[in-house]
């Protein structure tokens, strides 16, 4: 009886993709950085066969490895491929605490620290080029298509994250519109300068200072100010909807589908809100959705799926 209750589950769970770690010298920051991949379980045995790439940020004082082992991602992507979804790879990147930008300053080695999460060197943590939206952009998807059999084009490439990765998904977007034609942000800090009232009304409203700035991030601020700068005008250059007036103003058929979730006891809620309200005043396209739950891995674990699936719906027919 038990052999045959085990053999019946065996039969009936969805094949498992597989998880794997690699790394790549990324000439945009000087140093060797990991991953994680998964390949879907179709990629060993139809060697011809090329995937859509979906990749996922992980947020401050995370690393590549947080998605599979705290978001369930793999679990999430086996379950959609058997119930007849579209199959991917998702890449998933060692980003350190750098807010996927060109920081606004070098970085200081001599002080830097170390990597607590995985007891990382100062020699791989510490990077003396601080350029990582080019490390992700350009780096780390040569390195994908060049190593993966891939969907090379921007068609078949989204990008998504949480958290500070939510707001790394869709600044990088933006920023490089050639790249990828989604992205989604779950709980992500994606108005940092936002300085309007709690709940908010229906305006957006920006901080006016840099003492403003400050207490609006709060323990944030260290890291903020090496990759944004102390002044408003760093701030600024590096605001999702600053990327997205230009874009509109110049390529506006480059704008790429937009989809934002965050738990309604978030501390970043009204911040979703505000960009929510902004898309929304600007004509752009978007999904937005607020579901019970806060900044934790209970709810982004629980809603992964969710932005798995909208990007199949985008990159994977």
């Amino acid at each position: 009886m038990l052999r045959a209750l085990i053999a019946a589950l065996i039969l009936t769970a969805p094949p498992h993709g597989t998880v794997l770690t690699d790394s790549l010298w990324s000439a945009a920051l000087g140093v060797v950085k990991h991953y994680v991949v998964y390949l879907p379980p179709s990629y060993a045995a139809d060697t011809s066969r090329r995937y859509p790439v979906a990749y996922y940020l992980h947020g401050y004082s995370g690393d590549e490895t947080n998605w599979v082992q705290h978001g369930h991602l793999d679990v999430a992507m086996d379950s959609l491929i058997a119930a007849g979804r579209p199959a991917m790879i998702v890449v998933m990147p060692d980003g350190d605490d750098s807010w996927y930008t060109t920081w606004n300053s070098l970085g200081d080695n001599a002080e830097c620290r170390r990597d607590t999460a995985r007891r990382e060197p100062a020699a791989t943590f510490c990077v003396p080029w601080p350029h990582y939206d080019d490390y992700v952009a350009r780096d780390l998807v040569h390195h994908v298509d060049s190593v993966y059999r891939t969907r090379a084009d921007r068609a078949h490439r989204a990008i998504a994250g949480l958290s500070m990765g939510g707001y790394g998904a869709v600044e990088l977007a933006l920023q490089y519109p050639d790249v990828w034609s989604a992205a989604a942000s779950h709980s992500g800090t994606l108005q940092l300068m936002y300085g309007g009232p709690h709940p908010y009304r229906g305006a957006d409203v920006y901080a006016h200072s840099t003492a403003e700035l400050r207490a609006g991030v709060g323990n944030l601020w260290p890291s903020l100010e090496k990759a944004f700068g102390h002044d408003l005008a760093g701030w600024r250059a590096r605001d999702p909807l600053t990327r997205l007036e230009r874009l509109r103003d110049t390529r506006p058929s480059m704008i790429p589908a937009l989809y934002i979730d965050v738990g309604r006891d978030d501390p970043y809620v009204d911040e979703n809100r505000a960009f929510a309200g902004a898309l929304t005043s600007m004509h752009v396209g978007h999904v937005y959705a607020e579901y019970p739950g806060a900044h934790s891995w209970a709810y982004w674990s629980a809603h992964v799926g969710q932005s798995l699936a909208w990007i199949e719906e985008h990159i994977g027919r």
